[in-house]
């Protein structure tokens, strides 16, 4: 039985990545870069860029142990699994080109695991390799027919023997009509380029090349009334802002009564939504936990300005707020990403998660 793991959500990292590597990256053209990787680092190379293909695949899984039966990375389409549409990736990383040798025992696999009932045949094999495949595959792979004539021709001498370690898998009867029906055009070899440029629409591909975030869109605007999401930030304010004032409490319609205070409260949650416009826009296109640390480095910076006694918790705020904008975060990979406006917003997103507190 082929025993699964889903596929990955988070790469485990014993360093931080810092803004130079983050925006910068190895010197080197990552189609070289991808040479030097081993087969395991490759496979997790490839299970990466094939789970971001979200519009595509409902789940992606990776076999584990010995018997993956032909799979190294799979796609399932719906919630049929293998018994309903998928799309398998085969990951061989050779140095030098796949030639027919090299895939015909996984094509072998395909073949007798489908005709048994242990998958349904996948909608599309794909074979990716760093150095992409021989000008002699490439043809076999561009025509069905002729890429069936040579697994047939070959199967004896190169397929046989490598399908399964116990026994002897020959080409007759029922299995042999089955491979002459099934449809060779599954299988294909999509360039390393190709795969690369795909990848860098994964959240892992700055850690590997480098390259910085593309262009962020305008923040939105906060709206006019305050939205269930910001209702303790904004509270918290409030509270703020009475304590300056000397009253017991301020309601978000008694605001406008102090101009600079209520002038305060739109630039916080200006200040606000372009933080969690920040937060948005990276989470898909860095590692898990990269605006979180950025979070958690903003608090560390303002921690001890955020404990000494302010006159009134207006005080705090504004002193909070003004230290989050000078931090040295030099060594985040959001620092040249994170403006101003975001690293106060970052304060109010402390406060609204219970983490900064302004009246004491």
């Amino acid at each position: 039985m082929i025993e699964f793991e889903c596929a990955i959500k988070e790469l485990p990292h014993d360093t931080t990545l810092s803004a130079a590597g983050f925006e910068d990256g190895p010197k080197i053209d990552p189609l070289r870069l991808i040479f030097t990787y081993d087969s395991d680092e490759w496979e997790t190379f490839v299970d990466e860029w094939v789970h971001s293909l979200k519009e595509i695949y409902a789940d992606v899984v990776r076999p584990t142990g010995s018997g993956d039966k032909g799979i190294d990375v799979a796609g399932f389409m719906d919630a049929d699994c293998f018994l309903g549409d998928w799309d398998n990736y085969q990951c061989k990383h050779y140095a030098r080109p796949l030639g027919f040798t090299d895939i015909a025992p996984e094509i072998g696999k395909i073949l007798w695991y489908s005709f048994c009932g242990d998958y349904k045949a996948p909608k599309a094999c794909f074979f990716i390799a760093p150095k992409g495949t021989t000008p002699t595959l490439d043809l076999l792979l561009g025509n069905a027919s002729k890429l069936k004539g040579k697994v047939i021709e070959g199967w004896e001498k190169s397929i046989s023997k490598r399908v399964t370690d116990k026994q002897v898998i020959e080409l007759v009867g029922d299995f042999s009509k089955y491979v002459d029906n099934f449809d060779f055009r599954i299988f294909s070899a999509p360039a390393a380029r190709k795969v690369i440029e795909q990848h860098g629409k994964t959240r892992y591909h700055q850690r590997r090349f480098g390259g910085g975030l593309p262009p962020r869109p305008k923040s939105e605007m906060p709206p006019e009334e305050v939205e269930a999401h910001e209702r303790n930030y904004v509270d918290r304010l409030l509270e703020a802002y009475a304590d300056h004032a000397g009253e017991a409490q301020i309601s978000l319609s008694e605001i406008t009564k102090w101009k600079p205070l209520n002038d305060h409260l739109k630039r916080s949650r200006e200040a606000f939504f372009h933080a969690e416009s920040l937060r948005v826009f990276v989470r898909d296109k860095t590692e898990p936990g990269t605006f979180e640390s950025l979070q958690d480095e903003i608090h560390d910076g303002v921690a001890d300005t955020h404990d000494k006694s302010h006159p009134d918790g207006y005080a705090r705020v504004v002193a909070v707020t003004d230290m989050a904008q000078t931090l040295a975060l030099d060594a985040h990979p959001l620092n040249r990403a994170a403006r101003p406006a975001d690293r106060r917003g970052v304060c109010h997103q402390l406060a609204n998660d219970g983490r900064l507190t302004w009246k004491k």
